[in-house]
């Protein structure tokens, strides 16, 4: 039996949350970035982008923003000067990670065998799903509207690695399908970088070498790829643009390990500001508490990571002696990690991480409330245990 392996992704989905909340926005130009909702004089009650001041960046925007440059990953002081009328709204990830559960709990009633690729996207082996490809994915799509109000987009190929760019053609709301002999007309003309897997520094060395679309990569001998690549990277080059991938869709994976950070709206002196800075740090605690309950794991590895004013980055890592998913415990260790940093200079990031994870193996190691983790007093400095 052929594979049909389908990529879904979601359509501008953190903006299109917040329009299932705020309708009157619709049709405009809409961006979600930083933490907070600023104070507004707008008429609207609304934030516009002009009245940003600060360094973060753009989650997501809607297609009416994209269509004025702004897209994921922009500063939205950049942001601002192309679509100073945008609507800015701050992110919501809680809510955001209720709708992925809504509509991942849609597909798996049609089609059980999914790979969970993130929180708005995910991989779906349908060959043994019964149906025609187009009546199928229109079937996934309703659906997922029904559950969520949301529209997404699919793409079914042969394999993971076309169906993930097929998923990218006719978006947002789109349907894509395409076998083998598509790949000269579909995929060849499309720039390299559309491949997964193929970042800014190989799209670079590639057009370096004259090598501007999937198709000029199929076709270029792996003698020529060698003297640029290693063997391995430049095979799998060569299979990529020629659409050759035989992975399986992974139903089920365990992470490694669950992490928190936040990047400042300004650099943070560890002296001056260390009361904010502890709050900063109970909260990041409290937070990875939460994921680890809602998830039901128990970490031995805690970690903390900063970043400078300079962006050289630090990390310190400490393993206790029981594994936990501990607000207070976590909040110790990490204390524990940064008196092992120098707080010379100013901050712009901090993150807090646990890995080692594993499932309680017994009641005894659960936690007595899953749900969210107790408040964890701050009035202490950043140091004090």
């Amino acid at each position: 039996m052929e594979r049909r392996i389908a990529h879904l992704d979601m359509d501008a989905f953190y903006a299109s949350v917040e329009l299932l909340r705020y309708p009157q926005l619709r049709g405009l130009p809409l961006v979600i970035g930083g933490r907070r909702r600023l104070a507004t004089e707008d008429p609207s009650g609304f934030a516009r982008l002009r009245d940003y001041a600060g360094r973060g960046v753009a989650t997501t925007a809607t297609y009416e923003a994209r269509a004025l440059g702004v897209h994921s990953g922009i500063g939205l002081m950049k942001a601002a000067k192309l679509a100073p009328d945008a609507v800015l709204l701050p992110a919501d990830f809680e809510e955001y990670g209720r709708y992925s559960r809504l509509f991942k709990a849609a597909v798996r009633e049609i089609a059980p065998l999914v790979e969970d690729r993130g929180i708005d996207e995910i991989y779906i082996d349908l060959t043994g799903v019964e149906g025609e490809s187009g009546a199928l994915a229109q079937r996934i799509k309703d659906s997922v509207r029904r559950a969520t109000g949301l529209s997404c987009s699919i793409g079914i190929t042969p394999n993971k690695l076309l169906a993930k760019i097929a998923s990218e053609l006719d978006k947002p709301d789109g349907i894509t399908i395409l076998c083998e002999e598509d790949l000269g007309s579909r995929i060849w003309p499309l720039p390299v970088r559309k491949i997964n897997g193929v970042g800014p520094r190989s799209g670079s060395r590639l057009e370096q070498i004259g090598i501007t679309t999937i198709g000029m990569l199929a076709h270029t001998p792996l003698a020529t790829l060698r003297e640029h690549f290693g063997e391995r990277q430049s095979r799998w080059l060569l299979d990529a643009a020629n659409g050759r991938d035989d992975r399986p869709v992974i139903t089920s994976s365990e992470p490694k390990s669950l992490s928190r950070e936040t990047t400042f709206e300004r650099d943070l002196d560890a002296v001056r500001d260390r009361a904010e800075l502890s709050r900063i740090l109970v909260n990041l605690c409290e937070r990875v508490s939460g994921d680890l309950r809602r998830k039901g794991y128990t970490g031995r590895t805690i970690g903390v990571k900063l970043r400078y004013a300079d962006f050289r980055i630090v990390t310190r890592d400490a393993t206790i002696e029981a594994a936990t998913d501990d607000p207070l415990a976590i909040l110790a260790a990490a204390r524990e990690c940064l008196k092992r940093v120098q707080l010379d200079r100013r901050l712009r990031l901090l993150g807090v991480r646990v890995g080692t994870l594993g499932r309680p193996t017994s009641a005894s190691e659960a936690s007595a409330d899953a749900g969210a983790p107790p408040g964890l007093p701050h009035t202490r400095g950043l140091f004090e245990a």
